[in-house]
């Protein structure tokens, strides 16, 4: 297949996605009570509830969307406690003891997600296959190396593997972290939703969270004015809409990566790899409903909002490497995420901040949201509950001790959004609304000034104010998904400038030109 026959779906579309047995739920209307009011119907969400509800509590869960169309229905959907080289890393910050809490707790996501789906009969093509991580330079192959003393310090299943990687090209070095797992996320999740109702909760769709109105009496306030009074909120919205509660906003970093599912002429691997070198690169099969295998190519990852250049050809990209390595014949679908990542690279699970008791988050899962968010419902019911949980003190979102790498990250990432909101501000379009062609997008100039600018299929132009409605940065425009994306913390919004993404709860303003 030739560089310029990729054939690129022109839509974005995950494979998790099209699976349609996802139920449908009304917007909440009125003001409603419950105990225990969950945001976020992705994978911590959906698993708080189902384990609240099945310990006898009244449970209401919103999403701003549709359920599971969030990051979880656009991940590559690894159940894994191998998450890059963190152990090294993990032991040097937090000590063996520590590093290991890090293993068991993913371990015991990973085994949730198993088990419900056994005791349920949910069909998710839960598979067990082993994970690898490979180098293809000298210095991954050194970090690899670390890695695997780090196995070894703390007993974990697997080692060097350089010998049993199954990939069509040379490698320096690898590792390999036995009996992991692999599923389809949205089969299993809509499973656990049915079982939630059946247990007695309550769902609504449509519904955004825009603030939280007291830290006591906890009152989720929604976008059309209903109110959701609890006695405890868990917020699992993967960035929290409720930062600035604990400053979660200048904690936590946000890239972006890519996705190509693929039909392919060469083998596939049978186990699951991701490079720890630059490009990324993330395989794995999955297999449709008439038995056929495609391979999931992900990578290319950047910055929220800091792509240069058309974010359409990460893409690209991913198709011509998966074509070089494995023969690409079709590309049915293709998708992005994006994810975030905190100052230690450990989740933050628990309650929100120091006074805030009553309200919980679960955030920052490094790109590795599966066993970390069946860990998170786990943890956030045992809290609500009342109930000990050895991981707690580990993914406590208030522990304090800041380390030079946590201060240095900390420093960078929050130089760099002083940095974005400057320039934003500074940057003056160069085309004029009226010179955009169908299907373009861009910051343009306006008889009203400068604005965000998008003409749809049928000609129709759509004009926004491209700041940000968090913080106030100049959002980007993003052709791959026809959205202008924050370069400060995220926050994604449609070309008519409703939000897609948070941290913001606000729409951009639209402008008639």
């Amino acid at each position: 297949m030739t560089n310029e026959n990729m054939n690129i779906p022109e839509s974005k579309e995950s494979y998790w996605r099209a699976f349609k047995d996802v139920p449908n739920y009304p917007q909440l209307q009125k003001n409603e009570s419950t105990e225990v009011g969950v945001v976020g119907g992705g994978i911590a969400g959906i698993i708080s509830a189902y384990l609240l509800a099945k310990a006898g509590k009244k449970v209401t869960l919103i999403d701003a969307g549709k359920l599971i169309d969030g990051v979880t229905g656009y991940t590559t959907a690894k159940i894994s406690a191998q998450h890059d080289l963190i152990y090294s890393d993990l032991i040097k910050m937090s000590g063996e003891v520590e590093a290991k809490k890090y293993y068991d707790a993913n371990i015991e996501g990973l085994e949730f997600i198993k088990n419900t789906a056994k005791e349920l009969g949910i069909d998710c093509d839960f598979e067990h296959h082993d994970a690898f991580v490979y180098a293809n330079t000298e210095a991954g192959a050194k970090l690899i190396e670390q890695e695997a003393e780090a196995y070894e310090q703390l007993g974990l299943p697997g080692g060097l593997a350089k010998s049993e990687a199954e990939l069509p090209f040379d490698i320096k070095e690898a590792i390999v972290m036995r009996d992991q797992a692999q599923f389809h996320p949205v089969k299993f999740l809509a499973g656990l939703v049915k079982e939630f109702e059946r247990l007695g909760g309550t769902v609504y769709e449509k519904t955004r969270a825009i603030k939280i109105l007291s830290k006591q009496d906890p009152v989720v306030q929604t976008e059309n004015m209903s109110h959701l009074s609890s006695e405890k909120v868990i917020v699992a919205t993967h960035y929290p809409f409720n930062d600035a509660d604990g400053m979660y906003f200048a904690r936590m970093s946000v890239e972006r990566s890519y996705v190509v599912a693929a039909k392919v002429k060469g083998d596939l691997p049978k186990h699951m790899y991701i490079s720890t070198d630059k490009p990324s690169r993330s395989l794995r099969y999955a297999t449709d409903g008439n038995g056929e295998r495609f391979l999931l190519i992900g990578g290319e990852d950047h910055g929220s909002g800091k792509h240069k250049g058309d974010t359409l050809e990460n893409y690209q990209k991913l198709a011509e490497w998966g074509d070089e390595y494995f023969g690409i014949e079709n590309i049915p679908y293709r998708w992005s995420a994006q994810d975030m990542t905190t100052l230690d690279k450990v989740p933050y699970i628990g309650t929100s901040t120091v006074g805030y008791e009553k309200i919980l988050v679960a955030t920052g899962f490094h790109k590795w949201g599966m066993a970390h968010g069946a860990l998170a419902g786990m943890l956030l019911s045992d809290q609500i509950l009342g109930n000990e949980n050895r991981y707690a003190s580990l993914y406590n979102p208030t522990r304090t001790k800041m380390k030079p790498a946590d201060m240095a990250s900390f420093a960078k990432d929050n130089a760099s959004v002083a940095k974005e909101l400057v320039k934003g501000k500074l940057q003056r379009p160069t085309k004029t609304a009226d010179s955009l062609e169908k299907g373009e997008g861009a910051s343009v100039k306006t008889s009203k000034g400068a604005a965000g600018g998008y003409r749809d299929e049928y000609g129709q132009l759509h004009l926004v104010d491209t700041t940000c409605t968090h913080m106030g940065c100049e959002t980007k425009w993003n052709d791959a998904e026809r959205s202008w994306d924050c370069p400060c913390h995220g926050s994604r919004f449609s070309y008519t400038g409703e939000v897609l993404e948070g941290p913001a709860v606000k729409p951009l303003k639209r402008i008639e030109e």
